[in-house]
């Protein structure tokens, strides 16, 4: 019971990473050192995406289930939570693509509203 409540919690983890890594950006708006965070985020989510370096999340996640007398991760968290779930398999790429697309809006819009804080001085 344990275990899968482990598990259970690194998924919500996990989900919550992925929120942050598409929409933290924009809450770096609000609260400007978030951004440092965001720009470590979006990094791991390029390296993942970009040269398939496995999440420890997923890993943890794993093992969680194993030991708590489940079947574990037969695949990747997004694999088995978003992709073919969430969205078809084949949008995969215009997700990514959303997401990058966020992540740039939400940087340019940080961009545009610290240079307008400094013109306020």
């Amino acid at each position: 019971m344990v275990f899968r409540l482990l598990a259970d919690g690194v998924m919500l983890a996990h989900f919550g990473f992925l929120a942050f890594l598409a929409l933290g950006g924009f809450v770096a708006w609000r609260y400007p050192w978030v951004l440092g965070l965001h720009v470590a985020a979006v990094g791991w989510g390029l390296l993942s995406v970009l040269a398939g370096v496995h999440c420890p999340l997923t890993a943890w996640e794993d093992r969680f289930r194993r030991l708590g007398g489940e079947q574990g991760m037969p695949r990747g968290f997004v694999d088995a939570y978003l992709t073919g779930v969430v969205y078809p398999r084949e949008y995969l790429l215009t997700v990514q693509l959303v997401v990058a697309g966020l992540v740039a809006v939400s940087w340019a819009g940080f961009a545009l509203s610290r240079g307008r804080a400094g013109v306020r001085r």
